[in-house]
């Protein structure tokens, strides 16, 4: 199981850290993944653009490779049983541990006019999604490994307290260290709302591409063989490793070796496998996009089979807590 927030556009660091696993999951796993609209509100209370943004993201995942017949695509709010658990699950939580969670933390300094409680209480709705559908593997970075924690600390007190019902959840990625795409300067990593110019999206167009690709930060080049890169210019190798061909990537280790390289060359071929592995990408998620009634219908289907699930661990759940009245 696992979610992603409708806020932003979808990048290659999504991708490659997510997508592309969950693609290769749906094949050998039952499997729910979700669009966390009900999260979003926490940043992002304009409820207005929200139906679009959802619209959006569904087809993205799909146009990266989610088959909506295979697993349970749906959104968050479709599926009334989450925020029934979400409720359970806060008379287990307790307000100093919701406090010292880093993204509380972080959330609470870039929006400190709008610290809700929704915003405290993140993680126990997050452990209501994964618990719902009694998930053991869950696709995330190190980013969110303490929020996998406490939906384990949440697993372990329910049970204490009124029984075996749910399994603890772990991380899960094929046994690989998860590929974390650098932002084309260098500082950090690739973001869906933050440092935007640095960020190759799913949604790009060719030329848009291009211009974030050459105006990437590069230097003079080496100045003796064999010399370290520097971490801007190691993120370009590591970018053009990606999409490039194997033969490609040898030409310019090698030119670089050599103190032979020219970046503009490089950054000029990176830019078209770039083009060549997004557009098919960008184009089939704007036809996806448009298409209202198949999107209706995958919302659906996917929001049935996901109440499928979480109606049956409700009525473990119930039944443990002993609420069973007639």
């Amino acid at each position: 199981m696992s979610g992603i927030r409708p806020t932003g556009y979808l990048h290659l660091g999504n991708y490659f850290g997510a997508m592309r696993n969950y693609v290769r999951m749906q094949d050998e796993y039952p499997c729910f993944f979700m669009v966390a609209d009900l999260h979003s509100l926490t940043t992002h209370p304009d409820t207005r653009a929200l139906s679009e943004s959802v619209r959006r993201v569904l087809a993205e995942n799909i146009a990266c490779g989610l088959d909506p017949e295979k697993v349970a695509l749906y959104c968050q709010s479709h599926v009334p049983e989450t925020t029934e658990l979400y409720l359970y699950f806060n008379m287990l939580a307790y307000k100093g541990e919701l406090e010292k969670t880093t993204t509380f933390k972080d959330k609470a300094r870039l929006q400190p006019d709008n610290i809700n409680v929704g915003l405290l209480t993140y993680p126990v709705l997050q452990a209501a999604d994964i618990l719902l559908h009694r998930a053991h593997l869950v696709p995330v970075g190190k980013d969110q490994e303490q929020h996998l924690e406490m939906s384990r600390n949440f697993a372990q007190r329910f049970n204490h307290r009124y029984g075996e019902v749910f399994p603890e959840p772990q991380a899960f990625n094929y046994g690989q260290e998860l590929v974390k795409v650098p932002s084309l300067d260098g500082a950090g990593k690739m973001s869906k709302s933050e440092n935007q110019n640095a960020t190759l999206y799913l949604a790009d167009d060719d030329e848009t591409i291009r211009k974030k690709l050459m105006k990437a930060k590069t230097d003079a080049g080496p100045t003796e063989p064999n010399q370290p890169k520097p971490d801007y210019i190691d993120n370009l190798f590591s970018l053009m490793r990606l999409v490039s061909s194997s033969e490609v990537v040898a030409e310019f280790e090698e030119a670089y070796t050599g103190c032979t390289i020219r970046y503009g060359d490089m950054k000029k071929q990176l830019a078209e496998d770039m083009v060549r592995f997004i557009s098919p990408i960008r184009e089939r998620a704007a036809a996806i996009h448009q298409d209202d009634a198949y999107l209706k219908k995958v919302m659906q289907i996917g929001a049935e089979k996901a109440r499928e699930s979480a109606s049956k661990t409700m009525v473990q759940v119930r039944a443990a807590m002993g609420l069973n009245y007639y």
